[in-house]
């Protein structure tokens, strides 16, 4: 960063300013500026971006009025070029920023404003402290801080080169231990190989023994072959006389065949008969069951009994948030368990719309996620529950649309575990999907037969809602 620095007009009755910049015995003229480390260079901005917004509005260059207004975090990455030219073409404003920077700095200020630096001091702090400060000697230790950076930067180059010549001769030490092992695996598989060559050798005299023998009997039976041949001559014919009478009793037997397949059709025709009758005789024992039970239709479900059980309690505030993590996020998943008959969607509240619409408040995110959950209970007519943490009762809530039951957790008590007491409450083989990209409630709830989805796949569902 160039920070070439004009002469400063000072009146010449007063004592020198600290951050003027310094002028020789015929004061003609002011020595060029030095070549900043990067290091170096980037603490100077830091330190004038850090006091930039604690100076008077009139004390601020016109092009450093926008940039004090930045955020801390940007002030000093994107207004960077714009401070380093101003410090260099204004001395006036580089003074009252030296003025704030060495009072900040304490003790090293007042050592550096001296011309000295503490041995134990960072030198790159010394550095920026002094080209802020311009005291006698400065540039020397702005030289100096150059060297350390210098000197840090070989080091480390050094060091890697050290850990690189290291990892290499573990290598190395590995490739040989690797390579003995080999030798060994070589030695004991060339002594294998020597034994099984024996053995071959040994087989092979038993096979020239085997062989002979064979060239014996193969003599033998060549003489019986005349003879056989005689013998097969007249055993083809007797097998042409069978295959004649085999034929015939070929066509009886697919003769019968057709009468059983008409036979088997007919008796299937029976036993469907049968079945469908067995059907509706255990259709019409379980009408006449629920009559005699006299079982009347209810209105509540098993959800309703967990909400007056566990509702929630003023005091203590909700436990703590638990690890997250993805389970499935295919909102075709979602539509695929919603169309199971008596469904029941169970949804983590918070857990959804603090990763779907988090930039709202708590009020409106309840408000959107209850007000699509009412579309989804319309269109799918499942059962739908959505829990949210709430260890204070939240009153004012609109209702909540038909199908759609909101809880809020107790004192004491999470939504996650509400969640799951809902599960258990529920009866087994009846479909229950819950929404959470928490893993474990997912882990919680599939062990009681649930149907676990990631938060990606409800947020995808009512977007395209």
């Amino acid at each position: 960063m160039p920070l070439a620095e004009p002469h400063d007009d000072r009146s010449s009755a007063e004592e020198p300013v600290v951050g003027a910049p310094e002028v020789g015995e015929d004061a003609a003229a002011v020595e060029p500026e030095p070549t900043l480390p990067e290091p170096v260079r980037q603490r100077i901005v830091a330190l004038t971006a850090a006091v930039l917004p604690g100076l008077p509005g009139d004390e601020v260059p016109v092009p450093l009025r926008r940039v004090a207004k930045f955020a801390p975090n940007r002030r000093a990455r994107l207004g960077a070029p714009v401070i380093a030219a101003q410090l260099t073409a204004d001395p006036l404003f580089r003074q009252r920023v030296t003025a704030r920077v060495l009072a900040d700095a304490g003790d090293l200020g007042a050592a550096v404003v001296e011309g000295t630096a503490p041995a134990a001091a960072d030198p790159v702090e010394v550095a920026a402290l002094a080209y802020l400060a311009r005291p006698r000697g400065w540039r020397e230790l702005i030289e100096a801080s150059g060297e350390a950076v210098r000197a840090e930067a070989d080091s480390a180059v050094v060091a890697e080169l050290v850990r690189e010549a290291e990892q290499r001769a573990t290598r190395a030490e590995h490739d040989r231990a690797v390579a003995r092992v080999e030798a060994e695996k070589l030695r004991d598989e060339l002594a294998r190989v020597r034994e099984e060559l024996g053995q071959l050798r040994e087989e092979a005299r038993q096979l020239a023994r085997t062989l002979r023998e064979t060239q014996a009997r193969e003599r033998k039976a060549t003489e019986l072959l005349a003879t056989e041949r005689g013998r097969a001559a007249r055993a083809a014919a007797d097998a042409d006389a069978e295959l004649r009478r085999a034929r015939a009793r070929l066509a009886e037997a697919e003769a019968a065949a057709g009468v059983a397949r008409a036979s088997a059709k007919e008796a299937r025709s029976v036993d469907d008969a049968r079945l469908w009758l067995l059907l509706e005789t255990i259709g019409q024992a379980a009408v006449g069951l629920r009559r005699e039970l006299a079982l009347d239709p209810v209105d509540a479900l098993p959800a309703d009994f967990v909400a007056d059980a566990f509702a929630d309690q003023p005091g203590a505030a909700p436990a703590g948030a638990a690890t997250r993590a993805r389970d499935t996020d295919d909102p075709a998943r979602l539509d695929q368990l919603l169309a199971l008959p008596r469904a029941h969607l169970v949804v983590d509240g918070y857990n959804v719309t603090k990763r779907g619409f988090g930039e709202m408040s708590l009020e409106q995110q309840r408000k959107r996620l209850i007000s699509g959950l009412g579309g989804i209970a319309a269109q799918t007519g499942d059962e739908v529950t959505v829990v949210f943490d709430g260890a204070e009762r939240i009153h004012g809530l609109p209702p909540a649309p038909r199908g759609v039951r909101v809880l809020f957790s107790r004192k004491g008590e999470t939504a996650d575990e509400l969640i799951r007491r809902l599960v258990r409450a529920e009866p087994a083989g009846r479909p229950v999907v819950v929404v959470s990209s928490d893993r474990e409630v997912a882990d919680g709830v599939r062990r009681h037969g649930a149907y676990p989805l990631g938060a990606d796949s409800l947020l995808r569902r009512l977007a395209r809602s």
